[in-house]
């Protein structure tokens, strides 16, 4: 897969986890959902995610 397909797939991995985990614990884990989506918005504009960092360093291929 791309980059840009882990990065979709793990953006909504732990934004359904942190709505999970809100409902199972607390609503403090919302603040994890919070930051990926911000993420996210960022990047739109920038082209740049801290995720993109952690996926190279796991040899993942940019799909360009």
């Amino acid at each position: 897969m791309t980059m840009e397909r882990w990065l979709r797939l793990l953006g909504g991995a732990f934004v359904l986890l942190g709505i999970a985990l809100s409902r199972v614990y607390s609503e403090n884990w919302l603040i994890l959902s919070a930051v990926v989506g911000f993420s996210l918005f960022q990047s739109g504009f920038t082209n740049w995610c801290p995720m993109m960092l952690i996926l190279k360093l796991f040899g993942v291929k940019n799909g360009k």
